[in-house]
């Protein structure tokens, strides 16, 4: 029975530790630095991938304008290289008054990176019925009108919320980006997974069908997990200060959260995307118009 008392008190010392160690780095501003300019160069470096990637591409087809490949690692040129350059600056930003440009600057990227993933939901969507001899006409402008309807919603809160700070208006804010982002992992869920089991269907002899089946999945997979991790982390984010993203004292939740949803899905999913397309007699290859 002692050895079990004994046993009882190091566990409890040991979590203890732990949560000393939590709060310590939390409080430091040193910490919090570090931690805020790893992120920055993080997403910096996922910017340059991006942005090599779209010169190269830009390169290999220069007869081309702005495909859907072009502006999905565009977009995501912009939306790392605008999150790094905020948190570059990030303890500025907290000082900002009033309240709600902090909101904007810090949730303006999320909304883009939205809009980037979901170009990718679209292109395999048009995929998906061209291959079935379906008309794709109102995916473009179901894009569009999802995109605006999104954007109009979220400005329309912050202008509220520049007029007159509201407290409950911050947390629906939070609570409508939830629903948006389990909106996008569906997208991925439906469109990746209609793709990926029409593509299993294909003669086992068809040019590039594995290595595309398995492009589809890893994708799909990735981007689903992404999306629902966010929308779970944001309604913990609504409801719980202890989870919350927006201030300086939870730069280790901002890392993990920030590498989880964002820096880590988008590494792997340009890295994953990242064969350049035919020069010529492309099928495949959807210009925007």
């Amino acid at each position: 029975m002692e050895g079990y008392g004994v046993d009882e008190a190091v566990i409890a010392l040991k979590l203890k530790d732990a949560s000393n160690w939590w709060h310590d780095i939390n409080e430091s501003t040193l910490w919090q630095d570090r931690i805020f300019h790893i992120l920055a160069a993080l997403y910096g470096l996922v910017a340059a991938v991006a942005l090599v990637q779209l010169i190269r591409i830009q390169l290999r087809v220069p007869e081309y304008g702005w495909t859907t490949q072009k502006v999905f690692h565009f977009l995501n040129f912009l939306v790392n290289g605008v999150r790094g350059f905020v948190f570059v600056f990030r303890r500025d930003v907290q000082n900002l008054h009033p309240e709600i440009v902090q909101h904007i600057l810090l949730d303006m990227p999320s909304l883009a990176f939205f809009t980037t993933y979901a170009l990718l939901v679209l292109f395999w969507a048009e995929i998906y019925y061209q291959a079935r001899a379906v008309s794709t006409d109102g995916l473009r402008p179901s894009f569009f009108t999802i995109n605006a309807v999104v954007y109009t919603i979220q400005i329309g809160m912050w202008l509220i919320l520049w007029w007159k700070y509201i407290p409950v208006l911050v947390v629906l804010s939070k609570v409508f980006f939830a629903g948006v982002s389990l909106f996008a992992a569906l997208g991925f869920l439906l469109y990746g997974g209609r793709l990926f089991l029409m593509l299993q269907r294909f003669p086992v002899e068809s040019k590039g069908r594995r290595k595309k089946l398995q492009e589809v999945g890893y994708v799909t997979t990735i981007c689903f997990l992404c999306f629902l991790v966010r929308c779970i982390m944001m309604c913990f984010n609504a409801f719980d200060k202890a989870a919350d993203l927006d201030v300086l004292n939870h730069p280790v939740l901002n890392l993990i959260y920030y590498l989880l949803v964002e820096i880590l899905p988008s590494s792997l999913v340009l890295f994953i995307l990242r064969k350049l397309p035919p020069k010529r007699g492309i099928t495949q290859y959807h210009p925007i118009r």
